[in-house]
């Protein structure tokens, strides 16, 4: 599953591709900000490469693309830069893109930006507004926190939900609580966990390694702060088709959020996948990978 380094733009990002060049291109936008494709690579990489040419992507600096020097500064406008790079660099015309939650914050954002580039878009549990977002998954840690009888935590998410401050102190707020969950804070997001990953293909120092890089990713992008523009009033700009995918547990994709699109985006169908939360990609794989192939055909 291992690909390979490609120089864009000053830096050498880590790329994967599977499929016959004849197939229709797509790339896909992990989440985090600072997550991987790894996940989606081992679980969708050989369910699709029989019909498309799939295009997976660590984002600048980014898990095993090359890391952030001390000092360099990272723009969300880098990101979307990069991906049009990539497709001029691969000799592609024109492909499709799906974005996984943050994924799908740039991939709307690509497509408002390079609209000629894009042919379809699949957005998975996507995030257009960082701030409704928090508010939601800070609902849900809440909610844990009262399951495991951890009051006070819970209290504490509650107010930050009402509490009247920026969408990046809002953003960290939630960090910082959902993290006293310790390892339960992966039922935030995940409904089906009886699906595992296997990790075995790096050690676990190049896993801290990677996280490092993906820290770091994060913390400039919030720093700089454009992360936290709604995307909302945008959607009306997007003209090609687009398909939503939700897992019925996630929280990311609010319900403000999923109204906003079925409003805005003309071209808009929608799936909710029943026993998944957050990445109906692993979590439903098959049923996934089964969708994907439905839109393109």
């Amino acid at each position: 599953m291992k690909g390979k380094m490609i120089h864009i733009r000053g830096k050498d990002l880590y790329i994967e591709e599977h499929g016959e060049r004849e197939n229709p291109a797509v790339l896909y936008l992990h989440g985090g900000p600072g997550e991987s494709c790894y996940d989606f690579s081992y679980h969708q990489a050989d369910r699709l490469k029989d019909s498309l040419r799939v295009i997976t992507l660590d984002q600048r600096g980014v898990c095993r693309s090359e890391g952030l020097l001390i000092g360099e500064k990272l723009r969300l406008m880098d990101l979307i830069e990069d991906c049009e790079a990539i497709r001029e660099k691969l000799f592609i015309d024109k492909w499709s893109v799906i974005g996984h939650s943050f994924g799908g914050y740039l991939a709307v954002l690509y497509a408002c930006l390079y609209p000629t580039s894009i042919e379809k878009i699949i957005l998975e549990c996507p995030t257009f507004d960082f701030e409704l977002t928090a508010k939601s998954l800070l609902r849900k840690t809440a909610w844990l926190f009262e399951k495991y009888e951890e009051k006070e935590l819970a209290t504490l998410c509650q107010l930050a939900c009402k509490s009247h401050v920026s969408p990046r102190e809002l953003v960290e707020t939630y960090i910082d609580l959902s993290c006293e969950l310790g390892d339960k804070r992966a039922e935030i997001y995940v409904h089906n966990n009886l699906v595992t990953t296997d990790y075995s293909l790096y050690s676990s120092s190049e896993w801290e390694e990677f996280d490092k890089k993906s820290d770091e990713h994060f913390l400039q992008l919030r720093e700089e702060g454009a992360i936290f523009s709604s995307l909302l009033p945008r959607l009306k700009e997007v003209k090609q088709r687009v398909l939503l995918i939700i897992g019925k547990y996630d929280t990311v994709t609010c319900e403000v959020q999923k109204q906003s699109f079925l409003q805005y985006v003309k071209r808009a169908e929608l799936v909710e996948f029943e026993h998944s939360a957050h990445s109906p990609h692993y979590e439903e794989a098959s049923r996934f990978s089964h969708i994907i192939k439905k839109f393109f055909t």
